[in-house]
């Protein structure tokens, strides 16, 4: 039981490590790519570095298979699409801080946002999404527990995937941008969509799946709260980010 629980901590400690930095590779690719288009490429390597890794396909019943709609929403595409628009009108660091607050939504606590003009200094709107995403993971992760109960973990994760691919696909439509191939050859965009499909999806979501199967709910998500001091110290670093006086405390 120990030695399960020592697992669960490292998967979701790495796990967070991992989504902390991946604040920073979004907020990169936004000046090339547009959120829903960031995140469908995520989703697309994710789903297919999954089907490579458990190549046989998972018998659902139509409530199971309902359930996973709503998974591939609210971890998905939803989720990731308020997220990174959220990084297009504030700082990473700022949204990450704000995200945290999903294990608060998980325990049925309540979530005093400050004024963001006076603590925080974030924009109204990307404060709002950013909030939109945190109730989004709370849902998922709430859900997440009863649904993969007894199934694989990589075939839990990949369903997800999938319908977060079907319900990316509108956001892109209606988006309507263009979506640039010759940035997919430089090892900039290359690296961090990579970096964000293979290692922050489908590796990350069956490690955090793992977790929840060893540690629980509440305790796996209370890991987040370390979320905004990795995207603030990789924020600083890579992208020269100020340190607000809530992420320096």
């Amino acid at each position: 039981m120990k030695h399960e629980r020592l697992t669960g901590y490292a998967f979701a400690l790495f796990t967070i490590i991992v989504w902390g930095s991946t604040f920073i590779s979004s907020k990169i690719l936004l000046t090339t790519y547009t959120p829903a288009q960031i995140m469908l490429t995520r989703f697309l390597l994710a789903y297919a570095a999954l089907w490579l890794l458990r190549p046989r396909r998972m018998a659902l019943s139509w409530r199971q298979e309902l359930s996973f709609i709503v998974l591939g929403l609210t971890g998905c595409s939803v989720y990731f699409y308020t997220e990174n628009s959220a990084l297009t009108y504030t700082l990473a660091s700022n949204v990450s801080i704000i995200v945290a607050a999903a294990p608060i939504f998980t325990s049925g606590g309540i979530l005093v946002v400050c004024n963001g003009s006076f603590v925080l200094k974030l924009n109204p709107q990307g404060d709002l999404l950013a909030l939109a995403a945190a109730g989004c993971w709370a849902v998922y992760s709430v859900l997440l527990r009863h649904v993969s109960q007894g199934l694989d973990p990589v075939l839990v994760t990949r369903r997800t995937m999938f319908w977060g691919i079907l319900t990316a696909l509108p956001i892109v439509i209606l988006e309507g941008a263009p979506y640039p191939l010759s940035p997919l050859f430089t090892p900039v965009v290359a690296g961090n969509l990579l970096f964000l499909g293979l290692i922050g999806s489908a590796l990350c979501f069956v490690l955090w799946n793992k977790a929840f199967r060893l540690l629980g709910v509440v305790t796996t998500n209370n890991f987040i709260y370390l979320n905004p001091f990795v995207t603030v110290v990789a924020a600083r670093l890579v992208l020269r980010e100020p340190i607000s006086p809530l992420a320096a405390t």
